[in-house]
């Protein structure tokens, strides 16, 4: 992988989250998980460049998520989709995803990535609100929530953006 400067990159981030998805990765080289993911974005925020991401409690990334430093949004090709369709539908917790969706893991900037991914971003963890009934104005949205399995919205501070 190739580091560029994040300026450098030309992307729609309304398809590339939500209609392509991404691998949302959490912990140390020893001890990490990995999610689909298809809600977040990308902006400046407190002089630089930086993500936002959202992680259910019942996840189990929630509790790396919560554990880390850092985290990586890996970004696959299109024919790569099998990957995203098999970390959305097993959980990290009695199953080795890379594995079973046939990636192979490396370290990037402290944290967990994949060497087939198209595109990486790595983040430092800058803040963590809860998504609850009592921040969510528009009432239209509970219907998302009917069982209180809340997302927990993180703020990523982008160290590394690379690139094959």
């Amino acid at each position: 992988m190739q580091k560029i400067d994040f300026r450098q990159l030309e992307l729609n981030p309304f398809t590339v989250i939500g209609d392509e998805a991404f691998l949302l990765t959490a912990g140390s080289y020893d001890c990490w998980n990995t999610m689909t993911a298809g809600w977040g974005g990308f902006g400046y925020l407190w002089e630089k460049p930086a993500v936002y991401v959202f992680v259910r409690e019942s996840r189990y990334t929630f509790s790396m998520m919560e554990k880390s430093h850092g985290f990586s949004l890996s970004f696959f090709p299109p024919e790569l989709r099998g990957v995203l369709d098999y970390c959305g539908t097993h959980t990290g917790a009695d199953t080795d995803k890379a594995k079973g969706a046939g990636i192979t893991p490396t370290g990037l900037d402290g944290t967990v990535a994949f060497e087939e991914a198209n595109l990486i971003m790595t983040c430092s963890k800058a803040a963590h609100v809860c998504l609850d009934k009592g921040t969510i104005v528009d009432e239209s949205i509970l219907k998302l929530y009917p069982h209180g399995d809340w997302h927990h919205m993180y703020v990523g501070l982008v160290e590394g953006v690379y690139i094959p």
